[in-house]
């Protein structure tokens, strides 16, 4: 009987970080392989380290591809790429080997997704200064799919409970992200948010887009960003056929959507999507990358060096990364964003 369940990639994340503890206590739940074939990808000595210091009862199952494994619980499939020195290792520290092989775990992950044989990818958490020490040429994951799928903007998503938020603009100043809310820009985005959720499975879809100014600038009392150039770019994706509405004002519009009004909301600006989706749930608000051509999950936080090692990291956000992967993957679709 052919197993149904979806095949999940993990790169375990930077080495040194809390990546392959939460990996190992995600993968101790035996709801997880309930709903997903998942497989490792990283250096076992790491991860064997993780599960002694978290206490599990784990197996580790050495595979050369996904195929070969298992897939039953308390047996980890694991692909080792052997590319950590373990006498040079140290947790919680910017280690070049580790930004260099966290690297390496993510192109092993793509190349697996792009052949087809893994249906996703769960992330675990990088590090910017070891990729930098480690001579990688990325500052993240996202920046590391666009190349690697060859994907010239990868869309962020954010989902927690059932509200999803997609980003106008990502990591720059607030006075850059007010000069990027161009009609044009709000018009394409809202093409692409769109397309995104029909390949997520979503066949009927409302979104809405958060206000920038107070009130969404009380026609121009507090603001003419809504009325210059936000609205006209609503305008427009509406009249391309997307179900949008706005602007809502930033304060009622989350709490809207997470009331069911909406199946997504536009966020003009990083902070602002952020807070409401971390506020909302801070351990359970999964980041999910669209564009590429295989669905993509995120933890959102960092490799939190201080506690890495110290069996104190939480594994609620490595969980509902993997379930969210297992719960989309079935109706993702292949179809290009363009």
């Amino acid at each position: 009987m052919t197993d149904k369940r979806p095949l999940i990639a993990i790169p375990m994340g930077d080495p040194a970080g809390i990546g392959p503890e939460i990996t190992a206590k995600a993968l101790a739940k035996k709801e997880i392989y309930e709903i997903c074939r998942p497989v490792v990808v990283g250096d076992v000595q790491v991860f064997q380290k993780a599960i002694g210091i978290i206490g599990a009862n784990i197996n580790i199952n050495l595979i050369s591809n996904p195929a070969e494994g298992a897939y039953d619980f308390q047996t980890v499939d694991f692909i080792d790429l052997d590319n950590i020195q373990m006498e040079e290792f140290e947790y919680g520290q910017v280690q070049a080997q580790c930004g260099k092989a966290s690297y390496e775990y993510v192109n092993l992950s793509v190349e697996l997704a792009n052949k087809g044989e893994v249906d996703a990818i769960a992330t675990t958490p990088i590090n910017k200064e070891s990729l930098r020490a480690g001579l990688v040429p990325f500052i993240g994951h996202t920046e590391m799919l666009g190349e690697l799928t060859n994907t010239d903007e990868p869309l962020t998503m954010f989902e927690v409970q059932n509200m999803r938020i997609f980003f106008l603009t990502r990591h720059v100043s607030l006075k850059e992200a007010i000069s990027q809310m161009t009609k044009e820009r709000v018009h394409e985005y809202l093409l692409m948010c769109d397309k995104a959720l029909k390949r997520l499975g979503l066949n009927s879809r409302k979104m809405a887009v958060a206000g920038l100014n107070p009130h969404s600038g009380e026609n121009g009392l507090f603001g003419s960003e809504e009325i210059d150039e936000i609205e006209p770019g609503i305008k427009l994706a509406q009249e391309d056929g997307v179900n949008v509405t706005g602007t809502v004002p930033a304060d009622s519009v989350f709490f809207q959507a997470l009331s069911g009004k909406y199946d997504a909301v536009l966020s003009l600006y990083h902070d602002q999507g952020h807070i409401a989706a971390k506020m909302t749930d801070f351990h359970r608000t999964i980041s999910i990358t669209n564009g590429l051509p295989f669905l993509r999950t995120s933890v959102d936080h960092g490799t939190a060096f201080d506690i890495a090692g110290k069996n104190i990291a939480e594994s609620i956000s490595m969980e509902e990364c993997i379930k969210l992967a297992a719960q989309y993957a079935p109706k993702f679709t292949n179809n290009t964003m363009d």
